[in-house]
């Protein structure tokens, strides 16, 4: 796991979006932070926070990373990405009822910036940058908060729809095919995204491929059309669950 020193804020413009002029340029030169690289596969990343432990945490600044929780074979996961912050040493603990595992998974080579007490202590100075990652907190929050949502619907394709729909708007980008997901989504990980088992996941892939909603084109996948407005549009040809 290699490592350098980076401006944060250039390398995350849109944490800068408070500050301006002199002040801004200034920021750009005090606020840096060592980055490293987590590469592809199962990642440790307790190892890797501890450095920023103490701190804000670990920044994401490319590449993208599984967060799956979970026991005996039931799971759930979360996806996380550039601009995201993580505090990988903050978890469930041993003072809790039921215990979950947590664990990691680089699907995309990742880039962070280790945002360690030395750094917070810096940012003190701009307040504008503590109120940019405590609305990146609150917007994973509720980014969460659809995923469980969607988690509740009955049927399988429509919350495979749904989430896809619900990852386009992040991470989708407009082409002449249709809305395009650069994300490399195996079929175990949608399982776990949308609470299900991997093989119903598979089924209901092939039924939404075959009424021409989602396609897949190498490792993206392809919305067609308009998200839906209403459960009810969907073709009812599709999976009940």
């Amino acid at each position: 796991m290699a490592s350098r020193l980076d401006p944060v804020l250039v390398r995350d413009p849109d944490l800068a979006a408070g500050l301006e002029g002199e002040r801004l340029r200034r920021a750009q030169r005090d606020l840096i932070a060592a980055t490293v690289v987590a590469f592809e596969g199962p990642w440790d990343a307790q190892e890797t926070a501890e450095a920023a432990r103490g701190g804000i945490g670990l920044l994401v600044l490319e590449g993208l990373i599984v967060r799956r929780v979970g026991r005996t074979g039931r799971h759930g996961a979360e996806l996380l990405g550039p601009g995201d912050v993580m505090r990988p040493w903050q978890h469930d603990g041993e003072d809790v009822s039921v215990r979950f595992q947590t664990e990691f998974r680089v699907i995309d080579e990742a880039e962070l910036a280790v945002l360690d007490a030395r750094f917070a202590a810096r940012a003190a100075a701009y307040p504008e940058l503590s109120s940019a990652l405590v609305g990146r907190a609150l917007q994973r929050s509720r980014t969460l908060s659809v995923n469980m949502a969607i988690a509740h619907y009955p049927r399988v394709d429509l919350r495979l729809l749904m989430l896809m729909w619900h990852l386009a708007d992040r991470w989708g980008r407009v082409t002449p095919a249709g809305i395009r997901i650069p994300l490399r989504l195996t079929h175990e990980l949608l399982a776990d995204l949308v609470a299900s088992r991997r093989p119903s996941v598979t089924s209901a892939l092939q039924e939404l491929s075959r009424t021409g909603l989602v396609s897949r084109v190498g490792d993206a996948w392809i919305l067609h059309g308009e998200p839906p407005d209403e459960v009810e549009d969907l073709p009812r040809t599709t999976l009940a669950g």
